[in-house]
């Protein structure tokens, strides 16, 4: 496996991703949902937010966000490689202290 192929293995879209979490029922409303800058990702010590759906995700990345009047903040444990069941989708993230 070149280091190219390597790469795009270890990350996964960001609306892929949220999607697999179960965040989101359908990749679009997560699309839509990074498209207006309402997630900030914190990737080795560096804040910004992600505003491209296409934007790559990988195993130690924070995410904060507000879904639903709730304040969310993971932290990515694995990427997945489909949609599971719910138990499947909380295997993906560990819940951080959003304070």
């Amino acid at each position: 496996m070149t280091d190219e192929a390597s790469q795009v293995a270890d990350t996964a879209r960001a609306d892929v991703w949220l999607w697999r979490a179960r965040f989101f029922k359908t990749r679009t409303l997560a699309a839509d949902f990074i498209e207006e800058g309402r997630i900030r990702l914190t990737r080795v010590g560096h804040e910004s937010r992600i505003d491209k759906p296409a934007r790559n995700l990988k195993v130690g990345d924070e995410l904060v966000f507000a879904l639903g009047g709730k304040l969310i903040a993971v932290r990515i444990v694995a990427l997945g490689e489909r949609r599971g069941t719910a138990t499947e989708a909380r295997k993906l993230y560990a819940k951080l202290d959003a304070s």
